[in-house]
């Protein structure tokens, strides 16, 4: 996987020889495509060129290349399953639940793209832009608050509770095991961790007592039900925000970090891709700065 910047450069290469409007920016979507290979994003742009091409259009914008990308992240859409309304609803509102919390708390990945067209074994898809910052526990809860999002707000606005939230339970249950177990961030057992690195792996046994193992399934149950409790307060606190997001879903199936905006304001922090994006020009105009003054030398 490459970097950000890497990862933009990358892009530069392979949109030369496309055809391309304005809207296309290379460092955008270098930030939608984390953990890329340059054979990947060699194929976002072959992939988003044949979808303008089957379109009829005569440049590729912006949305053949988000296509491109759902397309080779999530699998194709399946707009033939056939989903009920109140299926729909609950989609909808389970994907407003995450887009909400992941806008409105500081730690969690902002929104790019949230779809309630089913993709691959997904009813619905949400695409966020991973932050690559170093992983603090603030970071770590906040991402679990995010993830529990969909549930609780199927809870708290639906009154009921779907199994489409089995692979976010999943995620957040890993998260907080590895919280507790290996980065010996819980309260109780604090400066511990039970990996072994080594690969031999303790054997059969584990290298805790029954009273530990107790002990790391009470901590993991307290991380996750207050991340659970913090996710429904802040979903009733912006209950009208959150409702008009899932309504705006379910009319046109897809919403982008311009809808969230317009219901929620812009977000309060600066992300931190736009951070080392910023450094990283700093450190560029430094360079042609000091090229420059070292050819004035030479004459």
């Amino acid at each position: 996987a490459n970097d950000l910047n890497e990862r933009k450069e990358i892009f530069g290469v392979h949109l030369r020889p496309i055809k391309i409007d304005e809207s296309v920016d290379a460092e955008f979507l270098a930030r939608q495509t984390p953990g890329f290979s340059g054979a990947d994003i060699a194929n976002v742009c072959n992939e988003a060129a044949l979808i303008a091409a089957r379109n009829g259009k005569k440049f590729v914008q912006k949305e053949d290349f988000m296509n491109a990308v759902d397309r080779i992240v999530g699998g194709l859409e399946k707009r033939t399953k056939i989903t009920t309304a109140d299926e729909r609803q609950c989609i909808a509102n389970h994907e407003a639940g995450h887009a909400t919390l992941s806008w409105l708390l500081e730690h969690a990945n902002p929104l790019v793209k949230v779809t309630i067209v089913p993709r691959g074994k997904a009813l619905g898809a949400a695409w966020y832009l991973p932050e690559e910052r170093q992983i603090t526990t603030k970071e770590l809860l906040d991402e679990m608050c995010a993830t529990l999002g969909g549930r609780a707000a199927e809870e708290l606005f639906l009154g009921k509770i779907s199994t489409g939230a089995s692979n976010d339970l999943e995620r957040v249950t890993k998260q907080a095991y590895a919280m507790v177990v290996y980065f010996g961030m819980s309260n109780r057992l604090p400066n511990l961790n039970y990996y072994d690195s080594s690969g031999q792996d303790w054997g059969f046994t584990k290298p805790y007592s029954e009273e530990t193992a107790r002990m790391i399934d009470q901590e993991v149950q307290a991380i996750i039900n207050e991340q659970y409790e913090r996710a429904k307060s802040i979903l009733k606190e912006h209950a009208s925000g959150h409702n008009s997001l899932a309504q705006v879903l379910l009319e046109r199936e897809v919403i982008y970090t311009e809808d969230v905006e317009q219901i929620f304001g812009k977000r309060a922090w600066v992300s931190r891709s736009e951070e080392i994006l910023e450094l990283q020009e700093k450190a560029n105009g430094k360079k042609a700065e000091e090229a420059k003054v070292a050819e004035a030398d030479k004459q």
